[in-house]
This record gives C-alpha cells, structure tokens and sequence, in this order.
C-alpha cells in the first residue's frame, strides 16, 4: 500500500514538473507575394494580453509559454489581419505565418478591421523591386482618408506629409503641384512623378511638369520617398512621388464601383472603374468626366480620364501587363491679380480669352516574373504621346484692360519613350540576410515648342494667325539619358544595417530653332522683325553616391539617416520660352548638391504612429528668379542660377487613437494626429547683389497641419486645420508685387476643412466642407499661365458623394 503511494506521488510531481515546463514559441511573418520578412507586424497571443513586434527580417519570439494551443492573431497596416494556431507539446516550437497584401479584394470583414488604421504608413524596407531601408518615405492609402477625394484635395490628401508646400489655385485637382523643402511646387516638378513605377511628366529630364494626375478614387497607393530616391529614380531633389493605381480584384468576374459627385460651383464629377479575375487574366478600368465652372469668373473646364490595366498571369511567378491611360481636359483661365485688385475683390477676372488645353496618352508594358524566393525580375517599357497649348492674353501690367488683340499662343508636343529593368537578389553574408537592387533605364525624350501670334477672338482656338510674322520662337528638344544604379541593404547584426547605393548616369540634350525679335511702335503695331537661328547641345555624364543607416533598438523603433547626392538638369522653359516680365540668362547651369536626413519613426502599429526628423538640403546653382530694372525703369525678372541655397529644419508627424490607446476594443476611434515643419532657409553664396543672407523663395518657416478623426463602426468623420507663414516668390524677398504681381510676399494663411463617410453594405455617402471660414488667401504668384500674377485660392465650397458597388 506504502509503495502504491509514492508511486502516485511521484507520478504526480512528474506532470506538475512537465506543466509547469516553460517553452519558447518562435516564427517568421513572410508576405506571400514574394517570402520576404514583415517588420513591424504585430502579434497577439491568446486574448491579446501579451503581444510583440517582429523585427526587421520578420522575427519574433514568446518566452515563458507552457504546453498548450496558442492562437496568435497579427495587426499590420498594409496586410490583412491573419490568425494561426501554434500547439506547444513539450517542447520548443517554431511557426511561419504568411501575410496577404491589403491591396488584394478585401471581405467586409477586414473593411471593418482597417477602420483602426491612418491612411497612412511608410515603405518598407524592401518592397517590391526597390530598397527603401534607412530612407525616409511616406505612403498615403486613399481608401483610409476621411477627405475630398472627388477633387483631389491636394490640401487633405497630402496632411500627414510633413513639410509639403501645396499650390491652390484651381478646385477641381486637374494639376497637383507640390513641392518641399525649398523646391518650387509648380506642377511638381522637383518630384520624380510617376504612374504605377513609369513616368508620366512632359519630359522627365527637360520639361519634368506634370500636366496629368491622376484621380486619386482610381489610386490605391501614394508613395512618397524624399531625396534619397534620386539613386533608384533619378536626378530631383525631391525625390519619388509614385501614384500606385488600384489592382483588379481577385475573387469575382466583374465588380463595378460608381461615383457621383455634386458640389459648388458647379462641379459634377463621375467616376466607374471596372475590375475583375477571369482565369489567368485579371483587369481593372475606369472612366471619369469632370466639369466645373470655378470659383472665379471664366473659369470653367471640363475634363475626362480612362485607365486600363490588363494582366497575364501564365504562372504564379510570371506576370505580363500592359496599361493604357488617356486624359483631355479644356479650362478657361480667368488670369492673375494684382495685389490690389485681390484686396479690392479675390473673385474678380479681366480676363475671358484665356484658355488651357492638354491631351495625355501613355502606354505601358510590364514584365514580373520571380524565379524563386530570391531572385526576382522587372521590366517596364512605357511612353508617352501629349500635347499642352495655352492662348490668352497676358500682358506684363495684370490690371491692363483686354485691348482683344492677338493672343499669345504657346504649343508644346511631347513623344517620349523609355525603358527600366530591375533585378532583386537576396543572399545571405555570414548568416546574415542582405539584399542587393541592380537597375538600368534609356530614356528618349522629344519635344517640339512654337510660340507665336493666335487669333484675337475668345474662343478656345489654338490655331496661329496667317501671317509670316506669326511664329516668334520655334524649338526642337530631343534629348538622351542612359542610368545605371545598384543598391545593396547589409545587416549587422540584428537591429543595424547598412544601405549603399550609386547611380551612373548619361544626359545628352540639344535645343535646335529660332527665336524672333519684334519691333513695335506706339501703338503696338509691328514695324519690324529680325530671326535668329539657335543650336545647343549639351552632353555630361557622373556618378552620384549615397549611404543609408538604419538601427532598430526595439521590434517598434527605427533609427534611420541617409545622405544622397541629388543632381536637376536645365529644362526647355529655361532655355527657350518668350515672357513679356522675364528674361532668361543664356548661361544656365545645371542644379547639384546633397540631402541629408536623420531621424526617428515607429514601426507603425494601429494605435499610433510617429516620425520625427531633421534634414538637410544643400542646394548649388539654384535656378530661381530676381527682380531688376531695366532702362526704361520697368520691373522685369531675371531667371537664372542664383547661387548656394542651405536649407535646414525639422519634420514631424505623430498620429494617435487616443479612444483605443485606453480602450482597444472599442467601437469608437478618436484618432489626433499633427504634422509639422520648422524650416531656415538661407542663400549662404550669390554673384547677384541683395540675395546672399535672404530667405529662400517658397520656404514657409512654420508648416502645420493637424486634425481629429472619429468613428463609430462604418461612420467616420475628419476636421482638419492648416497654417503656413509667410514665404517668399523671388530671391531678393521683394515683398511688393508691383503691376505684374508675379513676385513679392505670399502672406501666411489659415484653413480649415471637414469631411464626414458613411458606409452601409454596398453603399458609401461622402461629404465635404472645405476653407469652411471662407477665407481669401492665395499660396502662388504665377509667372506665366495661368496668370501672371496672384492666383487666388477657391473659398468655402461643400461636395456630395454617393457611391455604389456591385
């Protein structure tokens, strides 16, 4: 009976020493797009009472755990939420958990899953064909914004982009310009801008504006990454501004999303997009028609847009596609004002014969096809086939009255194509993960400028006048560029890594016309003309270099710098283009120097969010415009390499859901974000009198925008409120604008916007109030079309949006 006993007793400290037993759980979050780790990625075990955050290779481990069955649930917000069973039994225990993109069809209920998220996220450190480790990069989701999208609010859209200097002067979104940093935002063109990874500016080397964007409902993804993309994408000192469209949906044939929206002045917009999976081939297609009459007098535009994207899947690895977007859009341009006709009355227009046109045509081709989870290929081929002309008349005096003489016209065509391979390899150095990028790109551009006389009526008529005299300026650009660019990420260590990079590149351009000189007498009738003929050429070749560090102290903290070189060639406007307030000087140098940011970001997570930086912009050769008098004492602007530009500051972001940092299963979110930039500018170097101390032109010293998001359930709603400073148009801070209004002081302004959506099944409604104050503001001095001189923003307007899927 004895020996019975202890045989119990020591059977059960047997089991109470097995249960009490602690094991380690441990595993990888890989995507299952192409196997790569996933940092940041949240994991919830059990009930949620414990959790961590994977690393950068996607690791992560639990300590402490006895035998048992773990359910483990993961939160990241550019996947969808995932759940996975792992079962403890004596012993250690691994799992892989593999992750399916967010940009794939989402079931309603990972819709109602992605209401804890911002909006907004960054780039990861490798993602898709392109190294963004120790980069500072913002990725903007429309889906997730509380905010105007029928327009495409540039103003909301852009909010958590900190430091970004956004131009409104037109409320209907047919042209984004923004810049940052110091660097001039006429239509972006100190971003690389580009379309689902191929370019869609006039010319991405000499005429980088870009007269398309496109329309942010049809645009899944907005991926910014700041200077230090000039070594993947190119030579601006902005950096990328890549719009990622919408990708066809995957579990249905056909669904089809409609868009109607209403709103002030009216605006009309309608926007169906078509998207589908039918065996290997898979598709998605909008169409959108736009028109509006604007919030000034002679005003109105109309504008369609449609998009095509057809891919091919002959294998899981292997993707072909080809996209086709067109876009044509007509606007008549009420012009500038002077400082006083905008104090006086910002809606007034004198004038009605000014008219705007731009047909967009861009074919694309795309190759993907990964031969394993290491190795991986793309190919892009793309062109383009546009056109901008402008007609108006734009005399140097903005107040002049219409005299309906012979416009100025301006034509421009644009036949451009180019080519860009990339191949990703991961390998591993003494156990260690690293990952190399090695890429090339031709581009050959050509562009055809004519500038000359057009008719004196008031029509939309971009036909020049019969007269041998009718053409002032006539030039041919074509133009060369061959790239090559590596990037390798090393990892020392688990929490440290090393990003190298280098980019080689060849520009060849030429200019090849005529220019004419006319002479007029009093009364402005042409008494004379002389022609000359012009050719320049220019050809350079260099190489840029780049290093990025980033250091992950914790699984949610990365500690990121980078220093890149950044180069800006000379464009055509700046060769060539006749300007009654500008001259131009013939020798223009190309723009150079180097970019720096350092900084600190978590890896975000669905309750907050942050990224606080300091950077650095060193700018020689600026090109920029001063003020000067000429012998008849008129004010004109000379446009030409003003001289060293530092420009120095802080950027931040921080996001919260303040409701379920406290709570975090609560119906309710209460989301504050705020983003601000602290900037000096400083001309430290000049040949030109009165610029070397000055603040650098379109440099806000304070740059805020903050807002409130709440929700409950499908019911969301926004208010926002944005601040800039005064800022400066021209080198010299003159703050006067004069009779051509074109340069002087760009006040500060305030204002502030509101949005509410609601969601039921297949139904959203929208709503907009935006400048709910009303407030008379302008944030550009145009030195061309569409002025010269102040354009004001649009005042309050308020838009309605009903939306329906099937």
């Amino acid at each position: 009976m004895m020996k019975f006993s202890v045989f119990n007793i020591l059977l059960s400290l047997l089991f109470s020493i097995n249960a009490l037993a602690q094991y380690q759980l441990t595993g990888r979050v890989v995507t299952r797009q192409d196997s790569a780790g996933v940092a940041g990625c949240t994991i919830y075990l059990g009930n949620g009472n414990r959790s961590v955050a994977t690393d950068s290779l996607g690791q992560f481990r639990f300590d402490n755990l006895s035998s048992g069955r773990y359910d483990l649930n993961t939160a990241h917000p550019d996947f969808k939420a995932s759940k996975q069973t792992a079962i403890i039994n004596g012993q250690d225990t691994q799992v892989t958990i593999t992750l399916v993109s967010r940009t794939e069809t989402l079931s309603e209920v990972i819709i109602k899953d992605q209401q804890s998220d911002f909006g907004f996220t960054r780039m990861r450190g490798v993602e898709g064909l392109g190294i963004y480790e120790g980069k500072k990069s913002e990725v903007i989701i429309p889906d997730q914004l509380v905010a105007n999208l029928s327009t495409n609010n540039a103003r909301q859209i852009y909010s958590r982009v900190a430091g970004l200097n956004i131009w409104e002067n037109e409320g209907a979104g047919l042209q984004l310009s923004i810049g940052g940093r110091g660097l001039d935002p006429n239509r972006t063109s100190n971003f690389n801008v580009r379309q689902n990874g191929y370019d869609i500016s006039a010319d991405a080397l000499g005429y980088p504006e870009s007269y398309y964007t496109p329309p942010i409902e049809a645009v899944g993804r907005i991926q910014v990454v700041r200077g230090a993309a000039s070594l993947q994408y190119g030579t601006q000192f902005g950096g990328l501004l890549n719009f990622v469209m919408r990708k066809p949906v995957t579990d249905r044939k056909l669904q089809i999303v409609a868009r109607q929206t209403v709103g002030s002045f009216g605006f009309y917009n309608g926007f169906t997009s078509a998207s589908g999976t039918v065996g290997k081939v898979s598709y998605y297609s909008f169409f959108q028609y736009k028109q509006g009459n604007g919030w000034r007098p002679n005003s109105h535009f109309t504008n369609y847009t449609a998009y095509a994207d057809v891919d091919y899947h002959p294998t899981e690895k292997t993707t072909l596609g080809v996209d086709l977007t067109q876009m044509s859009y007509l606007a008549q341009q009420p012009g500038g004002l002077s400082d006083a006709m905008f104090r006086e009355d910002p809606r007034q227009s004198n004038r009605e014969r000014n008219w705007f046109k731009v047909n967009w045509t861009m074919p694309a081709l795309h190759f993907d096809h990964k031969f394993n989870t290491r190795n991986e290929v793309n190919v892009r081929l793309f062109g383009l086939m546009a056109y901008r002309y402008s007609i108006g008349f734009r005399p140097n005096r903005v107040a002049s009255v219409d005299d309906n003489s012979e416009r100025d016209l301006i034509k421009g065509d644009f036949t451009n194509w180019g080519a860009e391979a990339r191949f990703l390899k991961r390998y591993e150095v003494s156990g260690r993960q690293s990952v190399l990028l090695v890429g090339s790109r031709y581009y050959h551009g050509y562009n055809h400028s004519v500038q000359g006389f057009g008719s004196t009526g008031k029509d939309a008529n971009f036909s020049f006048i019969d007269s041998e005299q009718a053409i002032t300026s006539d030039y041919r650009f074509p133009n060369r560029n061959v790239s090559l660019f590596a990037e390798n990420i090393l990892y020392i260590g688990d929490k440290l890594s090393i990003t190298p990079g280098v980019r080689y590149e060849y520009i060849y351009t030429t200019a090849t016309g005529f220019y004419g000189t006319l002479t007029r007498d009093l009364a402005g009738n042409v008494i004379a003309s002389s022609f000359t003929d012009e050719q320049r050429t220019n050809g350079r070749m260099f190489v840029m270099g780049g290093l990025g560090l980033s250091y992950k102290p914790t699984a949610t903290l990365d500690i990121y710098g980078n220093l890149s070189q950044n180069y800006r060639s000379i464009t055509f406007s700046d060769m060539r283009i006749a300007n009654p307030s500008s001259l131009i000087d013939p020798n223009l140098k190309d723009e150079k120097g180097y970019s720096l940011d350092l900084g600190v970001r978590s890896v975000q997570t669905t309750l907050y969010n942050f990224d606080v930086s300091a950077f650095l912009l060193n700018y020689n050769n600026r090109i920029g415009e001063v003020q000067f008098y000429d012998a008849n004492d008129r004010v004109l602007r000379r446009r030409g390499n003003i001289g060293r530009a530092v420009i120095m500051g802080l950027e931040s972001y921080a996001e919260g859901d303040l409701v379920r940092l406290l709570n975090p299963v609560s119906p309710i979110s209460g989301v504050l974000f705020a983003n601000i930039a602290l900037i000096k500018s400083e001309y430290r170097a000049s040949e030109i009198a009165g610029v070397v101390g000055k603040q650098v032109e379109f440099v806000p010293a304070v740059n805020l925008k903050s807002g409130v998001r709440v929700g409950y359930k499908n019911l969301k709603a926004s208010f926002q409120y944005t601040y800039l400073s005064d800022q400066f148009s021209e080198a010299t801070n003159a703050r006067d604008g004069g009779v051509s209004a074109v340069i002087g002081l760009i006040p500060a302004y305030a204002i502030m916007d509101a949005s509410v959506s609601y969601e039921l099944k297949r139904f959203r409604v929208e709503s907009s109030l935006n400048n709910l104050a009303n407030r008379a503001y302008y944030t550009r001095r145009a030195t061309g079309y569409p002025g010269p001189g102040i354009l004001p923003s649009d005042g309050r307007s308020v838009y309605l949006t009903m939306q329906v899927k099937f």
